[in-house]
């Protein structure tokens, strides 16, 4: 029984030899893509793939088991008879060789098969286990392609590095980390180093440092001329950027309108004020929400001059900036009369206000003044950025565009009014100032959001739609 132990142990060793030298393993093995690491899992994908292999496994599977079998029942006969024998048997059972382990053999046999020896890969280490210390049986183990840190592809010159990354990642000495994307102020700006207290300071005194010289227009009205203002009266200050100044766009800080009214008039100024990002029809202007959730107020300052001036000033500041190229103001003015009770101050609209009588007074505004700053802004270069979504210069290059209008996107969208959602600000930007057409603009938003889904802890914002 023991010799039957023997060949049985013999048969197994055969068989398990058989299987690793039998055509269907021998081209499978032959069959998998070698510009990449394959893991166990990869592996097996392809193994239930393969309907050869897996019925060579089968077959391999049904005579160890018969084997199996068969050593069990002498195992079992041999251990029977020997219990009133002095020396009890030594038996070494045998080992069944599972789906995984020919799974790892796989993996040695692609890695780990040089200079005649085969070694243990490990799939933790990307590493092999050698028989011999000298020489090694380590050959060319590919890059790891997969998600995220992982490559995207692994490099033609050299497998083991990585030749693209996915979305997000930058190749960097043949591995991927996370891409940061560069610098915008190349394309666009931003900031002032002004601080808060400063710019209010400067509002304050109406200094010429931040004031941006604009184009005032108006049907309804000329500056230091006195105006009946039963109706109402519009005016704009615009900078005309794409003619005059093409490569810069400008930051609102605040204004100041210096109005005038007759002695003992009963008149008071009502303001409201539209900003036009970008340029365009005042239909693509949004309003400013003065005194609304928090938003600044306009603040009165009395002239020391004979007439009954005040400066009307709106500080925005760093919180409330926004980008602007033409301030739509609308002036109307509201009756003041004393309430039933004799404390309070009833509004009326001029028209409404039925005393002949009376006489409501004039106004005249002497100067209406924008405040902010302007900054750098290269169409050409963002326009070189746009042509690279088609025409990549290099590998990786196109990720890289993407990034860079990705973040220009934001902190343009950034600067919009308070609101539920922001202003799609960004849109302006591209319509406007770059001359796109609107399917133009609408497939470059489109590209944005499809490439920031892809981005690692990306989160997607809805925006309001502004400019046509």
């Amino acid at each position: 029984m023991e010799d039957n132990l023997l060949h049985i142990r013999e048969a197994w060793t055969i068989i398990n030899n058989d299987f690793e030298e039998s055509d269907e393993f021998k081209l499978f093995v032959k069959r998998l893509p070698t510009f990449y690491t394959l893991n166990t899992s990869a592996i097996q994908q392809m193994w239930k793939m393969d309907s050869s292999i897996q019925h060579r496994y089968k077959q391999l599977e049904s005579g160890l088991s018969l084997l199996l079998k068969k050593a069990q029942t002498n195992v079992h006969r041999l251990f029977s008879l020997s219990k009133r024998c002095r020396m009890q048997p030594k038996l070494v059972m045998l080992r069944e060789r599972s789906l995984k382990y020919w799974l790892s053999y796989v993996q040695s046999i692609l890695y780990c098969n040089e200079n005649n020896q085969i070694g243990t890969f490990s799939e933790e280490t990307r590493s092999c286990s050698c028989p011999y210390e000298q020489p090694t049986c380590q050959g060319l183990i590919p890059c790891t392609v997969g998600e995220g840190t992982y490559c995207a592809s692994c490099s033609y010159d050299n497998r083991t590095r990585c030749g693209n990354c996915n979305p997000g990642y930058m190749l960097s000495q043949g591995s991927c980390r996370p891409e940061a994307s560069d610098s915008t102020e190349h394309y666009i700006g931003f900031e002032t180093d002004l601080q808060d207290l400063e710019m209010k300071y400067l509002l304050q005194k109406r200094d010429s440092r931040i004031a941006v010289h604009a184009i005032f227009v108006s049907n309804d009205m000329r500056l230091n001329s006195w105006f009946d203002p039963s109706w109402r009266k519009r005016m704009l200050l615009t900078l005309k950027s794409n003619k005059y100044k093409s490569s810069l766009v400008h930051m609102l800080l605040g204004m100041s309108i210096q109005i005038c009214v007759t002695k003992n008039s009963t008149l008071e100024p009502v303001l409201s004020v539209y900003i036009n990002p970008f340029g365009g029809s005042h239909s693509e202007s949004w309003f400013m929400p003065i005194d609304q959730n928090s938003y600044p107020d306009w603040e009165r300052t009395k002239i020391d001059i004979p007439l009954d001036c005040y400066n009307w000033t709106l500080t925005l500041g760093n919180k409330w900036k926004t980008f602007f190229e033409t301030v739509h103001i609308y002036l109307r003015s509201r009756v003041m009369s004393a309430g039933p009770l004799g404390n309070s101050s009833v509004y009326y609209e001029p028209v409404d206000f039925m005393d002949p009588s009376r006489n409501l007074g004039y106004m005249k505004i002497n100067s209406v003044q924008v405040f902010g700053y302007s900054m750098h802004f290269d169409p050409e270069a963002i326009q070189d950025l746009i042509l690279q979504l088609d025409y990549p210069y290099t590998q990786g290059s196109q990720d890289s565009a993407l990034l860079q209008l990705l973040e220009i996107r934001d902190r343009v969208n950034r600067l919009s009014p308070p609101g539920q959602q922001q202003l799609d600000l960004f849109s302006c930007l591209l319509r406007h100032r770059l001359k796109l057409s609107t399917s133009e603009v609408v497939r470059i938003v489109a590209a944005l959001q499809l490439f920031n889904a892809k981005l690692p802890n990306s989160v997607e914002y809805e925006t309001t739609k502004l400019c046509s």
